[in-house]
């Protein structure tokens, strides 16, 4: 499939895609289009956004089990003390930052 559009007047949709798809594949988008009321490119570009929204917040989120949850609210509230190593690069650091 190849969408194709006349030079845009705004250039923030001067960009292109191509894809192939099978004769079937094609079918079932031109009906999806036709029943939303889109053009067939208004319609793969609305959806390729939206699932691509979707895979980038599930991405994005921290999925944590009951047990891990609790884990990181006590990390939070109750962290443990500093040790010997973690003590060297707060030191290390706050000397090349000249505090």
């Amino acid at each position: 499939m190849q969408i194709d559009h006349p030079e845009p007047a705004d250039k923030s949709r001067a960009a292109r895609l191509e894809a192939r798809l099978s004769v079937e594949q094609k079918a079932v988008l031109q009906q999806a289009a036709l029943l939303s009321g889109r053009t067939l490119s208004e319609f793969v570009v609305a959806s390729a956004q939206e699932a691509a929204a979707r895979v980038i917040r599930e991405h994005e989120a921290i999925r944590l089990n009951r047990a891990e949850q609790i884990a990181f609210v006590t990390a939070l509230l109750d962290p443990p003390a500093p040790n010997e190593r973690l003590r060297q690069a707060a030191a290390a650091y706050r000397q090349q930052m000249g505090f």
